[in-house]
């Protein structure tokens, strides 16, 4: 999860991508990263209510925890590429399907 990687390395002004870094609010961004980053914590208990995250979207006053590891962190594959070694990059092996509109 690269926002997990660049949030643990303290790289949070690379979250946003350079064509569009002009048309968007570099902490505002941050801050929906973070809200997404506490969202998917690896305890269910950790995560933010739906409630508590209406309250941060609309109050960027709030401060926000710290996020934990996400539950589907995986490490780097060091550069290879995990398709073609047919590597599973998930701790529970569950895919992720592309849902397409009509």
């Amino acid at each position: 999860m690269q926002a997990w990687s660049l949030w643990k390395d303290g790289n949070t002004k690379d979250f946003v991508d350079s064509s569009i870094v002009d048309s968007c609010s570099l902490n505002e961004t941050i801050r929906c990263v973070h809200i997404g980053l506490l969202c998917v914590q690896g305890s269910p208990n950790a995560r933010p209510l739906v409630s508590s995250i209406m309250s941060f979207l609309e109050n960027g006053d709030i401060s926000l925890p710290p996020p934990k590891e996400p539950v589907y962190f995986a490490e780097d594959n060091h550069g290879t590429d995990g398709a073609a070694e047919n590597i599973v990059n998930s701790k529970n092996n569950m895919s992720i399907t592309a849902l397409e509109g009509r």
